[in-house]
């Protein structure tokens, strides 16, 4: 998930090299945080949140596949 989450990412921001992924596994779901410039805030969220809702079900189809519930958190 940690894959597919940068991978999107980086395709949307002007500075792809300042893009942070990391990713926790708690007992009851994978949690990943994702960090970019502050420039690029506004366009990793959109326009009242949708690119954001988009990211993360987009990551939550993928999980899917693996019985996994993956949380997406963006973080500054």
């Amino acid at each position: 998930m940690k894959e597919l989450v940068e991978v999107i990412a980086k395709s949307l921001v002007d500075h792809p090299d300042e893009v942070v992924v990391t990713e926790n596994e708690t007992d009851r779901a994978i949690v990943v945080e994702l960090k970019v410039a502050a420039d690029d805030m506004g366009k990793v969220i959109g326009k009242q949140g949708r690119i954001a809702k988009s990211i993360r079900t987009v990551v939550k189809a993928a999980a899917t596949r693996d019985d996994k519930k993956v949380v997406v958190e963006i973080v500054q």
